[in-house]
């Protein structure tokens, strides 16, 4: 079972940035009427788990537990939600900065965010949901305070489960529960799409063994028509173990041990893109083979064999996913919080199969024209990254900034 909330960094206030993620962990200090040390016994004292996650259009508190203790689990998780004490704010401040120290140790996680960050120039979507130590360390509880009571509402919240339960009674459960959550405050509303950004240049100098760079641009919504020809187009780009970027870069020239390419989908936009980490002298091959193959699939499209395989692969795993509860409970959480539609399997199915070639082709032209890709690396030297940008065509200024 699943509370999903719409409050992520995409509706953060430049001085508030992080708050989302902030909350999320002081959520588990306790409600008005179980402490933190009680939610932890409740949880442990069944065999549950009981975890979170913020992105930047959602949080989600979730929890797995035997269909038993379904009514006890969602007294708990309602109480946490919508009626947290935010008691210890200033020790789990120090938590949250550990975490954004941790995770600015993990170049390869963090270059995800840098390209982001230039993509969405300066939009909130182009935030990090950590935040920075900076805003983190200055927040007060009344912005946290303020910040859930707009946003933790019931017209901005989703419950979602799966397994052996009956819709009839979580609606009994939600009305119970959640009763006194704010029932009439508005839906938290969304900024505007970020327009469409030219390609950048940014290096950040940093003593890392390898060199991590990510190529990307603007890519499609969650509600597009044609994001099921992107997941295509995506598992034969670098998507895959048998994908072109993976057996071109990794397995025929054993030039990078990471390489893959990625899509991230948002309400009203979303990104594309390619990563790979390597040594400096091989930062220009690679380079050169991502071009090569983002072309070849642009002019020259895919082979039969190729597409029917990729889509096999996409109906495989959508398939597979649904056999655990945790997944199909995460899918309808996140689908109806976001205000997505809700296919059956069937469906899904369907529209994979209806990808064509063409279409595939298309979305390539379209989403990689290496000329106007956005380009970001992390590693120690500037000069060895400014030399590969040249085999991406089109002009960019290599911004420097120190890591």
């Amino acid at each position: 079972m699943g509370f999903w909330i719409g409050a992520g960094s995409r509706y953060e206030q430049p001085d508030e940035n992080g708050i989302s993620h902030f909350i999320e962990h002081l959520l588990f200090k306790g409600g008005s009427r179980f402490d933190a040390v009680e939610i932890a016994q409740i949880f442990d004292s069944f065999g549950g788990e009981l975890n979170a996650a913020t992105a930047r259009e959602y949080t989600v508190v979730h929890a797995r537990f035997l269909d038993e203790h379904l009514e006890e689990a969602f007294d708990v998780m309602a109480d946490m939600v919508i009626h947290p004490v935010f008691a210890d704010i200033d020790l789990e401040r120090e938590v949250v900065v550990e975490e954004i120290a941790m995770y600015e140790d993990s170049p390869s996680e963090l270059i995800t965010d840098y390209l982001t960050q230039v993509i969405f120039n300066g939009h909130p979507l182009g935030k990090s949901v950590l935040g920075t130590t900076g805003i983190i360390g200055a927040v007060t509880p009344e912005q946290i305070r303020g910040y859930h009571a707009g946003h933790y509402t019931l017209p901005n919240m989703v419950v979602a489960a799966a397994g052996n339960i009956e819709q009839e009674r979580l609606v009994e459960l939600a009305k119970r529960f959640l009763a006194d959550g704010c029932e009439n405050a508005p839906a938290a509303i969304s900024p505007a799409a970020p327009g469409k950004i030219a390609g950048g240049a940014r290096f950040y100098e940093k003593d890392t063994q390898q060199y991590h760079v990510c190529f990307g641009g603007p890519g499609l919504s969650r509600h597009s028509d044609r994001r099921y020809a992107l997941s295509i187009l995506d598992a034969i780009l670098g998507g895959s173990a048998s994908s072109r970027l993976f057996q071109e870069v990794r397995d025929k020239r054993g030039l990078a041990y990471s390489v893959y390419s990625f899509d991230a989908l948002y309400s009203d936009t979303g990104l594309v893109g390619v990563y790979f980490g390597c040594r400096g002298d091989s930062v220009g091959q690679v380079t050169e083979i991502v071009v090569e193959q983002i072309q070849s699939i642009a002019e020259a499209g895919v082979g039969a064999d190729e597409l029917i395989r990729a889509k096999e692969s996409a109906k495989g795993r959508v398939v597979l996913s649904m056999e655990t509860t945790h997944n199909r409970m995460s899918r309808l959480g996140k689908l109806t919080v976001t205000g997505s539609e809700i296919l059956s399997l069937d469906e899904i199915i369907e529209r994979i199969d209806a990808v064509s070639a063409d279409d595939v082709r298309e979305l390539a032209r379209e989403m990689y024209r290496p000329g106007e890709l956005t380009a970001v690396a992390i590693g120690p030297d500037a000069k060895v990254f400014e030399a590969a940008l040249d085999a991406l065509g089109g002009r960019r200024e290599l911004e420097v900034k120190v890591g």
